[in-house]
């Protein structure tokens, strides 16, 4: 048994580096692993032989569990058949390596204990004791966890999991809220040239979406920004995708949406299987591959927004059901991947039946679907459900989930940036109604054929960063990615520069920073109606601050809100939501409590957009 931290343990393999104890099943090996909190770590054990296409599957038919303790604590998690336990390199789909990844939050000692059973159907089975046991080399072992040195980084595995909590993501129970800011596109993300058995199974030319030919993504653009001492595989393959990542990290951005799974979709080229026409068979090379750039995208700073399907074939596995394909899809997305501590499952982009799609999954479908990533996922990752853009839509599909439990939130769609502001309130109203407070995302901007157009179209990206990014985030939502028009360049399928949105991305970095340094979202909440003249959002923590948007081109010049009357005066600055920098001071400086407060106009420039921060002096 090799006990290893993520890739080292294939190097060890490699070489043959393995711990011969020659003690029997079940005996302990005495090595033990000092790892750091929230690392992955790989426990690599040797089972019997088998393969990707043996006659007993080893997919459906074996099932790796690894118990760890640590005190009063326990936890149970799912290990995965991994071939020769070097597959990101060799491409083998045979071998004798099964592996569990972890990543452990509590520093201090913990032990663990492993179980490889055999028996029909196993790996979706929950009882520990069904089926027969099989011969590992060694079965249960020793890790030692510490803490990181404290320090500034954006590496997740520093700054702890991403939680839901209420209408946001936070770092860990009772952390920093985290705003959920990055790239919706390409939603084909996976469909790289340099993974595995990877290929597009037909041109897309439908009406209503992105062409694509049958070239796969090769990101070439951003081959410069993979660094010297970052990951690859198979002699250099994946630098221009970690490169990828290099760059929407250094531009300020924390989450990226793909999906794992496309088969009769819009791109017809993501999947994790061995085939597309084979669900009970995994591809052990393409996801440990996969897994190189998921480890690189959590270092530097990205989430992992994973989503399972999308419309065109959400009834694919078991007619929509939560059966056994399904099942062991998901267990398979969460042994090999759930270990990272950002990570956020879709359950399907546009989930539901549509006018364009009428064939989808039922309520009671999707309920289910959210009950089993909250029965199967160790670390209790936030599931979200995407929605369609039409109202009618998200009228019929997501009012009956509101109050079940095991849903967290809302991944949005909307067809008109007009829209964005008061549907997330709209949201946001609702599921407090309900007693089970959503998430809301803003995830995807219509219309269809626009969203989120290149620099080259539109440099300043008016129409959307009023109404969309400063519109979402002053209602309350937990963050907003980026989806790119099928008429445009870069586009949803066919995207391969995240430079052709640079200017986009400085905006939401501005606005992201500006929300997690100067506001406690937590104890904020909108209220539009304090601006009693002019127009814009407001959100507050009443009697202390005040957010407000002012948009472009008010035809009052001057706002003017309603202050709590108090002995207290309020301090006037103003962001430049285009441009950033310091907060700078308009033409009135502060103003005294009360009903109906001017507050003045901005430093320049005032027909365009500016957000003003009010704060109580001290």
């Amino acid at each position: 048994m090799v006990v290893t931290r993520s890739y080292l343990s294939k190097l060890a393999l490699l070489l043959g580096v393995f711990v011969q104890t020659g003690l029997s099943h079940g005996q302990a090996s005495d090595s033990v692993l000092d790892a750091k909190t929230l690392e992955t770590i790989t426990l690599t054990f040797r089972g019997p032989d088998t393969s990707e296409t043996a006659e007993e599957n080893p997919f459906t038919d074996t099932r790796l569990l690894v118990k760890l303790k640590h005190e009063d604590q326990e936890l149970i998690v799912r290990g995965f058949y991994a071939a020769d336990g070097t597959a990101a390199e060799t491409s083998a789909d045979s071998g004798r390596i099964w592996q569990c990844r972890v990543a452990l939050d509590q520093p201090g000692d913990w032990t663990y204990e492993a179980s490889l059973r055999r028996g029909d159907w196993i790996a979706i089975r929950s009882d520990p004791d069904t089926g027969t046991e099989l011969p590992l080399d060694s079965s249960s072992g020793r890790i030692r966890v510490s803490d990181w040195p404290t320090d500034d980084d954006v590496d997740f595995r520093r700054r702890g999991r991403i939680v839901a909590d209420g209408h946001y993501f936070r770092m860990s129970p009772g952390g920093e809220v985290f705003l959920k800011c990055g790239a919706n596109s390409p939603e084909n993300l996976l469909a790289y040239a340099d993974f595995d058995d990877t290929y597009r199974m037909a041109k897309s030319e439908n009406r209503g979406e992105a062409k694509t030919t049958k070239d796969l993504h090769q990101f070439t653009a951003h081959l410069t920004d993979w660094n010297s001492g970052d990951p690859t595989w198979q002699d250099g393959k994946g630098k221009s995708l970690i490169g990828a990542f290099n760059y929407l990290s250094q531009v300020g951005m924390n989450s990226c949406y793909f999906l794992t799974m496309n088969i009769g979709g819009d791109g017809k080229d993501v999947w994790p299987y061995r085939s597309p026409d084979d669900f009970s068979r995994f591809d052990c090379s393409k996801l440990d591959q996969w897994e190189i750039v998921f480890e690189h995208m959590q270092q530097k700073g990205i989430l992992l927004h994973i989503v399972t399907q999308e419309t065109e074939n959400e009834t694919l596995l078991d007619e929509g059901d939560t059966g056994q394909f399904r099942q062991l899809y998901y267990h398979e997305l969460i042994s090999r991947f759930a270990h990272h501590p950002a990570v956020v499952w879709n359950l399907g982009e546009e989930n539901g039946p549509a006018n364009f799609s009428p064939i989808g999954q039922t309520t009671q479908q999707e309920m289910a679907m959210s009950d089993f990533f909250a029965g199967a996922d160790p670390y209790d990752h936030p599931v979200l459900i995407h929605s369609h853009a039409a109202r009618d839509a998200q009228e019929h599909i997501l009012k009956p989930l509101l109050g079940h439990d095991t849903l967290d939130g809302v991944s949005l769609q909307v067809s008109d940036p007009q829209r964005v502001h008061s549907d997330v309130l709209k949201w946001r109203r609702l599921s407090t109604e309900s007693g089970h407070p959503w998430i809301q995302s803003m995830d995807e901007i219509g219309p269809a054929k626009r969203g989120a157009v290149p620099d080259a179209d539109d440099p300043m990206h008016d129409q959307v960063r009023g109404p969309v990014l400063w519109g979402s985030l002053m209602a309350g939502a937990s963050g907003v990615e980026w989806y790119f028009g099928y008429e445009y360049d870069h586009n949803d399928l066919m995207a391969e520069d995240w430079r052709s949105r640079e200017s986009l991305w400085q905006q939401t970095r501005i606005a992201k920073e500006f929300f997690e340094s100067k506001l406690p979202l937590m104890d904020c909440s909108n209220d539009d109606a304090l601006i009693v003249r002019g127009n814009g959002y407001c959100l507050c923590k009443p009697g202390d601050l005040y957010v407000i948007y002012r948009p472009a081109k008010e035809s009052e010049p001057e706002l003017a809100i309603d202050l709590p009357d108090s002995e207290h005066s309020y301090r006037i600055q103003w962001l430049d939501p285009r441009n950033g920098g310091k907060l700078q001071t308009g033409t009135v400086k502060s103003v005294e409590g009360g009903q109906s407060q001017g507050i003045g106009l901005p430093p320049n420039q005032p027909d365009r957009d500016w957000v003003i921060l009010v704060r109580r002096d001290a």
